[in-house]
């Protein structure tokens, strides 16, 4: 299990992000459309005053149950040890371990 605060931490990443995406969207648009060069630069300062964590980039996925890190697998939310351990007990719906 993960530490509670590595996963407080990125949950309160997660949030900024949310909170932050329309402002860094139009600050981007401005940014990358056909502008001035001052306010370009000046959309480059606005965009370096926003809050580092307010970044996508700097969000990781972590497992819904244990809060691990690795072995993230998207298509559930899960780790891989908490994939097989809830695919072997049925509760993921259409997985199946398989045999032959």
């Amino acid at each position: 299990m993960a530490k509670l605060a590595l996963i407080n931490k990125d949950k309160l990443r997660r949030k900024l992000v949310e909170k932050y995406a329309p402002k860094r969207a139009a600050l981007k648009e401005k940014m990358s459309r056909n502008s001035t060069p001052e306010e370009r630069k000046e959309a480059m300062l606005k965009m370096a005053k926003l809050p580092r964590n307010a970044n996508p980039t700097r969000v990781h996925n972590r497992c819904s149950i244990t809060g691990r890190a690795r072995g993230y697998s998207r298509m559930f939310g899960l780790c891989r040890q908490q994939v097989r351990t809830q695919a072997s007990e049925g509760k993921l719906p259409g997985v199946r371990k398989s045999s032959w």
